[in-house]
């Protein structure tokens, strides 16, 4: 062979990227779409960040020390970069999400070997970003004027079915709630709602490429606003009444909200909707009205038992989940045996439960009576004993119930599948029930604590489960 053949033979050979993500669902799918124009740049995705030459850390800022990690995962990076730096696969390196926002050029300083910095709102430049940095580091922060989905090209079929039978579906960003514990509002920037048409578009691509199932994310998903074909005002109840008409969908689900949002329109559609699953992830964070309203929650323990009591009125078989936050400036034991209450009136099927960490920038953070280690230690796990005994028991009361469950994914085992229940939970299903995509009839014969067991009935009829 000829050094030119060789040549370009080396100059055809794909390009890598490696995307490592952290954080909420809503990251999750903007690493995908990242991938996707990525994809069209010439990049093929890897899941061996040793063989990538470019690598993205799409990045959370929710949690305590966030920064700290990334920059920690970088350090690592770092020694791969030099090792790469003389060969003829230099490796690129970027920073993505809510850590970049909240950073930007202070990356750069503090860890030279970063090349591109893209904060959440304009990952759909990344391309082009890429591509500039060859000539030098690259900030992306600030806000961008235009619509970053309605210049992100769509996933290809090839690319959505590579992903399976469930999908995430972005269709509000942003908070203008400003609770003061988050940094959300400085990172994702203020309340927005993608417009109806696009989300619908979207979901039809989604539907042709083999998807069954749409979870629809927002960081205030129910603040969801937009106009309809007539030009009236929508809500997200109207929006998902829209959706479960797109033939092909078989099953609908939305997090996260805010009970501030809760319509009694969205309450009524799990009423009217058999496609929209009963599983509601609805935050409460405490149960003491003092420590709420010091969070600037908007909504009180007994307005937030409200709606949990009229959605199980309209779908009785409703599973709620939630979040919580212990040891917020100011809670006294008082306070957090409020919570417990709350935590016993709800009776979750699922909760996320964390020890209250200072944000930079936030009000929180600057608040007198900050509550001690210990104390928060020992309060999470108080409350973290109830919510496992609830979880448990709710699994455990499926025993004997027919349910069906969407097959998803090979099982641990070659005779195994597993599939999601209407309620979120992993259900584990031998391998003859069906295949993956099916949606099938089974008998709950065991729980565990974060999944459970079934055995065969029969299978749903395709067409009438997507009609």
């Amino acid at each position: 062979m000829s050094e030119l053949t060789k040549n370009a033979g080396a100059e055809a050979a794909p390009k890598k990227v490696f995307i490592k993500t952290w954080g909420c669902q809503m990251n999750v799918y903007d690493s995908m779409r990242m991938g996707d124009a990525l994809e069209a740049e010439g990049y093929a995705p890897t899941q061996d960040m040793d063989d990538a030459d470019l690598v993205l850390l799409n990045t959370c800022h929710i949690r305590e020390r966030a920064a700290e990690k990334v920059y920690s995962h970088l350090g690592r990076i770092r020694q791969l970069k030099k090792r790469r730096a003389d060969t003829d696969r230099p490796l690129t390196i970027g920073v993505m999400g809510c850590v970049a926002q909240a950073e930007g050029e202070e990356i750069i300083k503090r860890e030279q070997a970063v090349d591109l910095v893209v904060g959440p709102q304009t990952y759909h430049r990344i391309g082009e970003v890429v591509r500039a940095s060859k000539t030098g580091p690259q900030v992306i922060t600030d806000y961008a004027v235009e619509d970053k989905f309605e210049h992100m090209p769509l996933a290809t079929k090839r690319q959505i079915t590579a992903r399976g039978v469930t999908a995430f579906l972005t269709v509000q960003e942003g908070c203008d709630k400003f609770c003061t514990f988050c940094v959300v509002p400085y990172t994702r920037g203020a309340e927005v709602s993608r417009p109806r048409a696009q989300i619908l578009t979207e979901a039809r691509a989604l539907v042709d490429a083999g998807v069954r199932e749409i979870t629809l994310l927002g960081q205030n998903v129910n603040a969801w606003h937009g106009d309809s074909r007539t030009g009236t005002v929508m809500g997200l109840g109207d929006l998902l009444r829209e959706l479960a008409e797109v033939r092909g969908i078989a099953r609908l689900r939305y997090v996260t909200s805010h009970p501030k949002d809760m319509s009694n329109d969205l309450i009524e559609a799990h009423r009217d909707l058999p496609t929209l699953m009963p599983y509601l992830h609805l935050p409460v964070q405490a149960g003491s009205d003092r420590v709420l309203k010091a969070m600037n929650r908007s909504h009180t323990a007994a307005h937030y038992l409200d709606i949990i009591a009229r959605v199980r009125k309209v779908r009785p078989d409703m599973a709620i989940s939630g979040d919580f936050i212990v040891g917020f400036p100011g809670e006294t034991d008082a306070d957090f045996e409020e919570t417990l209450k709350i935590v016993e009136a709800t009776n979750y099927a699922s909760c996320f439960s964390f020890k209250y960490s200072k944000r930079p920038g936030t009000p929180g953070a600057e608040m007198a009576d900050q509550v001690a280690e210990e104390v928060k230690s020992e309060r999470l796990l108080r409350l973290q004993g109830l919510l496992n005994e609830q979880q448990l028991a709710f699994n455990a009361g499926c025993i004997g119930k027919t349910v069906d469950v969407l097959l998803e994914k090979p099982g641990r085992h070659e005779d195994q599948l597993i599939g999601r229940s209407p309620w979120l939970q992993s259900v584990i299903v031998p391998s003859s029930v069906g295949a993956i995509g099916d949606i099938v009839s089974v008998t709950i014969d065991a729980a565990h604590a974060n999944s459970l067991s079934a055995m065969p009935v029969g299978p749903i009829n395709a067409e009438e489960a997507a009609a």
